[in-house]
């Protein structure tokens, strides 16, 4: 009896539906076993990015479809030489596909991304798991970074090339030759969205020549980025030609340090010839500050634009600019040293002349900005590439801006602490001897700070603005997490040598 029922019951098969659930249950559970362990043991950079994607969906949901700025219709229409447009290409695929609101989601999408590349990164070249988790709260929390992810405007896709090509260049332990170029490439597109990415070839060639390997070969890898650099800007500014006539990023490059000159300059005492003189300001011009002065229809440049053409205009205002630096050079250095100091004040907060940093704050009405990011421009924008009318849920946006104006933000002496801290971290590299985990965590270092040096003190060199001091974020704090790791590794190294000195 028992061995008639024993055969009437067969074994599953192999490939039975039966054996198939099972097979993926059994993965199911190792895949849910082995994602509990990776939270457990990187619980704090988890517990961030929930926090930060919370944050990026109350965003998305109190300002619909997306915010507008005063240049966002440059990457949607015509920018006519203005900026350099890399940006409209990502900003084109996406509503080629979808609308404003899917641009605002994959700008916080972008966010999130930096932030883990960040982490994994410090966590390759050796930095604590708390210390890399610390190190990317602000690009999570900042509530300005959260700001400008929601503006259609390029500043994300910016950031998000800057850490692209230093993840490239810092994997791996050494940099060869095809990471070089590549990481050449990613930043010398970042000049096509922003200019001031062209001073990214600098920290990517000092990197590449303090990590050695012989003199040769370390000159030889950053010709072969210096090449992928320029090939990028050098398409750019080819296309720029066949279509305008202009083989350049843009033309600001040209004219837009005459407000920093410009709000400089002591008319009084400088020597200009005839046609400039109407270029320098009065007093009461000056206190409107340099963003003013370039910009602004009462500037005393605008008449010039007016009546004669850009090329000769262009022509005054470098000489303009060249006579300034050249007869008041510490007038000139003393404006940009002060503006440089204002990204480690305690408070956030605007200055008379800066560029207003309301612009940079949610708002509990939606913002516009006449007469380029007006109601009637927002609307037409909207209605053509879709997302819906313009809304705000005020309880969020309430929420918002409280937590942005109440402290929601990297304090400047934090940020300080990060630049002493990355400053201490990359002298070890002056030494003839070290460990190679040290200095793997100095030449990480080296990179991050001297790319936070290029692009902030680039860009305060035309204008201060809180918007041009969000790099910080993904580079300057990197980099002090970095340096106290140094500290902190050389510190226990020396505690080693002092107790077998004892012992």
């Amino acid at each position: 009896m028992i061995s008639r029922v024993s055969s009437q019951v067969k074994p599953a098969s192999v490939d039975s539906p039966a054996a198939t659930r099972l097979t993926r249950g059994g993965q199911l559970s190792r895949w849910r076993a082995a994602g509990t362990a990776v939270v457990r043991r990187h619980w704090l950079a988890a517990v961030l990015l929930a926090a930060g994607l919370v944050l990026r969906v109350l965003v998305l949901l109190a300002y619909r479809p997306a915010l507008f700025y005063i240049d966002t219709t440059r990457y949607l229409y015509n920018a006519e030489g203005m900026d350099p447009v890399g940006y409209k290409g990502p900003l084109r695929a996406i509503l080629l596909m979808a609308n404003f609101n899917a641009v605002a989601a994959v700008q916080h999408l972008l966010g999130l991304a930096m932030a883990a590349v960040i982490y994994l990164l410090l966590l390759r070249r050796g930095v604590s798991r708390w210390l890399a988790a610390l190190a990317i709260a602000p690009v999570l929390l900042d509530a300005y970074q959260l700001q400008i992810e929601q503006m259609v405007m390029p500043d994300v896709w910016f950031e998000a090339l800057i850490v692209a090509g230093l993840a490239i260049l810092l994997w791996a332990p050494k940099p060869g030759w095809r990471r070089a170029v590549a990481a050449g490439v990613v930043l010398g597109t970042s000049a096509t969205v922003a200019q001031v990415g062209e001073a990214m070839v600098l920290p990517a060639v000092i990197y590449l020549l303090a990590a050695g390997g012989g003199w040769r070969r370390a000159i030889g890898r950053a010709a072969a980025l210096c090449a992928a650099f320029a090939l990028p800007v050098a398409l750019y500014c080819t296309g720029s030609y066949l279509l305008t006539g202009d083989f350049f990023l843009s033309h600001t490059g040209v004219t837009s340090f005459y407000g920093r000159m410009a709000a400089a300059a002591d008319c009084a005492t400088i020597r200009l010839p005839p046609a400039e003189r109407g270029m320098c300001p009065t007093s009461a011009q000056q206190a409107q500050g340099p963003d003013w002065l370039e910009y602004a229809d009462g500037s005393p440049i605008r008449p010039y634009y007016s009546g004669l053409p850009r090329d000769e205009v262009d022509s005054l205002i470098s000489d303009f600019n060249h006579r300034v630096l050249a007869q008041q050079p510490l007038r000139v250095l003393g404006a940009y040293a002060r503006d440089v100091g204002k990204l480690f004040a305690l408070t956030r907060d605007g200055s008379p002349g800066d560029t207003p940093i309301a612009r940079w704050q949610f708002q509990t009405t939606f913002p516009y900005y006449p007469p380029h990011a007006s109601e009637a421009v927002v609307k037409t924008a909207t209605g053509r590439y879709g997302g819906g009318k313009p809304a705000v849920w005020r309880p969020a946006a309430a929420f918002l801006r409280s937590y942005q104006l109440d402290g929601g933000y990297t304090p400047g002496p934090l940020l300080a602490m990060c630049a002493l801290a990355a400053l201490a971290g990359c002298a070890p590299l002056l030494r003839r001897r070290l460990d190679p985990g040290t200095r793997q965590l100095a030449l990480a270092c080296l990179l991050f700070l001297t790319s936070a040096a290029s692009v902030i003190l680039a860009s305060d060199a035309f204008e201060f603005s809180w918007r041009y001091q969000l790099p910080a974020l993904v580079t300057l704090v990197p980099a002090g997490a970095l340096g106290i790791s140094v500290v902190i590794g050389w510190l226990r190294t020396r505690r080693r040598v002092q107790s077998g000195h004892a012992g």
